[in-house]
């Protein structure tokens, strides 16, 4: 770029969704840089440009002032962008423009890709004029909605040939197609290799895709589909989550699935069943549950962000399962409650292939099995977070509550979709309107906002009326009526007195600071609005006395 076309940015009326003029005389923060990537790079997308710019050295009413910033310093703010952007990106290019007021710094920010929202440090953000704040949800679903043109799983790679794939995984793959079609299995004898990869629908006309790299070729030559990888990874942690063994495993993945599985422990947990004194023993993970976990990642893996695919393993009893790329359906409970095919896949060729090799199914109901599973041991819920442009979802191969979760489980009132929500108020997870209209409507749930706890009802069926009391408190009429005892007892009751008689009963969902004030509200009722009490003491000692 000349100075010639600096000069058309800096002619503009005013900065826009894609261009920013920052003063930055010596340096620029990090952190500001970021947030305006993802925003200029989201409003790019959003405006149909191919990309958007930040100008340094340069002052709101595009007066040049002219920067200092260092090659060193751009190259930090360069790996800084690439470190904590996802999906990773990084500025298309950085140029000093040398004028007699002084030098700027261009930097050429791309557009999002199609379907993939921008975020820094798992926020996304956009603009509105001039103003930078949060990317809205209508902003956010409308890239996460835009339809990708090419299918990377269906592309062929042209100079690939069968040679490249192992004999081994396509013997395997004619097994696995023959189990799902019975009717089929003479006829899938005589059909030659590339015969059967193209009815297999691995491959296209007899040429190489990327899929066919991916689940049958042999390592060596997984570099066809370079950027991208073909590449699993087992990570074994201890208690506190320090790394103590570890494996990786690449293409074929058709094969190395089950060297996946193999390097999980998967422990026997032993737990008495109801009506018996004979311990009940299982598998910690199902074994379902860890294939589907690991079939899920490959088929619905962003392949385009270069990532690999990591199971994680942890001594407590923690599984998780982690591929790039947004999931696509938008809420786990969608899935659940639809329990059918999904309309949209990201790799709708690697998924076909998948089904037709007897990996995965298109009844929809994988997830909906995985949680069924979970309940009917009594375990926790399957976890999924999709933050940071990943799918994790975790499993906890243990019972946490043995009591609650079996009698919660033997609630035959109690709907999946129930079940999953109260797992989500257990945890503490944040609940959205949706959720939370639809717990009252039930009576499931008591409590405000952050602070919801299962209803007395649910209490009473699982018998725990007493954890129910804990995490709901008393009336407030009750704690007023222990100070004025405490007083008439002592004759009188400091801060700590109060704070040492309250604490403690006061609903376990609250944390400390909520708990201060509750304590500070009954105080100022009972002196201001109830006149019971009144303050003989100083503002910072007070000494509370009967009226």
């Amino acid at each position: 770029m000349d100075i010639e076309e600096l000069n058309i940015l800096l002619n503009s009326e005013t900065e826009t969704e894609v261009l920013e003029f920052k003063k930055a005389e010596r340096q620029y923060d990090k952190d500001k840089l970021g947030r305006y990537f993802s925003a200029l790079s989201n409003e790019a997308n959003l405006y149909g440009k191919e990309c958007a710019w930040l100008l340094l050295g340069v002052l709101n009413d595009k007066t040049i002032f002219g920067t200092s910033i260092s090659d060193k310093q751009l190259n930090e703010y360069k790996s800084e962008i690439a470190n904590h952007t996802s999906p990773t990106l990084s500025f298309i290019k950085t140029e000093r423009i040398f004028t007699e007021k002084g030098k700027v710094i261009l930097l050429q920010i791309p557009a999002a890709p199609k379907g993939q929202p921008v975020s820094w440090k798992g926020h996304y953000y956009g603009r509105d004029g001039e103003s930078l704040g949060a990317l809205n949800s209508e902003e956010y679903d409308r890239i996460r909605n835009q339809k990708v043109s090419t299918d990377w799983s269906a592309q062929i790679i042209s100079e690939a040939s069968i040679k490249d794939l192992s004999t081994e995984a396509i013997l395997k793959a004619r097994e696995q197609y023959a189990e799902k079609n019975p009717k089929l299995k003479e006829t899938i004898n005589n059909w030659d290799g590339i015969t059967f990869l193209n009815k297999a629908k691995v491959c296209i006309a007899g040429q190489i895709t990327n899929t066919a790299i991916l689940l049958l070729a042999k390592p060596e030559s997984e570099h066809y589909i370079n950027p991208a990888v073909s590449k699993i990874s087992w990570i074994l942690k201890d208690r506190d989550n320090i790394e103590k063994d570890y494996a990786h495993f690449s293409c074929p993945l058709l094969l190395e699935v089950e060297g996946v599985y193999s390097k999980i422990r998967n422990l026997k947990y032993r737990y008495l069943q109801s009506g018996t004194l004979f311990p009940d023993e299982v598998d910690q993970f199902d074994p379902y549950i860890i294939r589907e976990a690991i079939h899920n990642c490959i088929a619905h893996q962003d392949y385009t962000l270069g990532g690999k695919i990591n199971v994680v393993e942890r001594e407590d009893g923690i599984l998780t399962f982690v591929n790039s790329g947004s999931f696509i359906p938008g809420s786990v409970e969608k899935v659940i409650e639809a329990d059918a095919p999904e309309t949209e896949y990201r790799n709708p060729f690697l998924a076909n292939a998948m089904v037709n090799l007897n990996m995965i199914d298109t009844i929809g109901s994988g997830i909906r099995k995985m949680f069924v599973i979970q309940k009917n041991k009594y375990f926790p819920l399957p976890e999924y977070d999709f933050s940071n442009n990943k799918v994790q979802v975790q499993i906890i191969g243990k019972v946490l509550d043995e009591n609650y979760a079996k009698k919660l489980a033997l609630n035959a009132d109690l709907s999946l979709q129930d079940i999953i929500l109260l797992d989500k108020v257990a945890k503490q997870k944040k609940l959205v309107d949706s959720e939370i209209k639809e717990l009252r409507k039930k009576k499931l749930i008591e409590g405000r906002s952050p602070n919801f706890y299962v209803s007395s009802t649910i209490a009473e069926v699982t018998g725990e009326k007493a954890t129910y009391i804990k995490q709901r408190g008393f009336k407030d009429d009750h704690y007023k009526k222990m100070i004025l005892e405490f007083i008439e007892k002592y004759g009188k009751a400091t801060k700590n007195d109060i704070d040492n008689l309250l604490m403690e009963i006061l609903p376990s969902v609250l944390n400390d600071k909520k708990k201060a004030n509750k304590v500070r509200n009954i105080i100022y009722a009972m002196s201001k609005k109830d006149m019971t009490i009144i303050n003989r003491g100083t503002r910072k000692n007070p000494e509370w006395i009967k009226v």
